[in-house]
């Protein structure tokens, strides 16, 4: 799933503003413009003439500044690293943390879109890259969290 459709669906299930969106990113510790930011939400296609593509280390300090804005700053931890690449399996992963979701909410979420997912399927998009039973988190997988958990956070 390309970072533009994670930032859209992102922004319409907290019902925030462009630059509110900024201001997310640059708690994660990465300045972004409000110009740039608004050609990512742009909805053009990916073969459209003027179409943005949002860059890796955007959605991953716009993911970062999402878990500090959702549960507060930890001051006593010195911070993560960014994870570059961004793939399926950290946005998924940094929305769980973001919306303090346990793995029995994963399974209702998922569920609420009629998309059920096995516990050691879900279990298995969490691992680290390299385990073996790593699994890659799928587009429609994530299309369907995303749908599921605007449906749970927006009612």
């Amino acid at each position: 799933m390309i970072h533009n459709d994670v930032l859209r669906s992102v922004r319409y299930m907290l019902d925030i503003s462009d630059k509110k969106v900024v201001e997310i990113t640059q708690m994660g510790g990465m300045d972004v413009a409000l110009k740039d930011v608004v050609a990512y939400l742009d909805k053009k296609e990916e073969d459209e003439e003027g179409f943005v593509r949002c860059p890796d280390d955007v959605m991953a300090h716009f993911l970062d500044g999402l878990v500090i804005l959702k549960r507060g700053k930890d001051d006593s931890r010195p911070p993560l690293p960014v994870e570059l690449p961004v793939t399926n399996n950290i946005i998924l992963k940094k929305l769980r943390v973001a919306f303090e979701l346990k793995e029995d909410d994963l399974h209702v979420i998922l569920k609420s879109v009629d998309f059920p997912v096995s516990k050691p399927e879900l279990s298995a998009l969490f691992r680290k890259v390299g385990h073996n039973n790593y699994r890659p988190c799928g587009d429609q997988l994530l299309r369907n969290f995303l749908k599921g958990l605007t449906l749970r956070v927006r009612g």
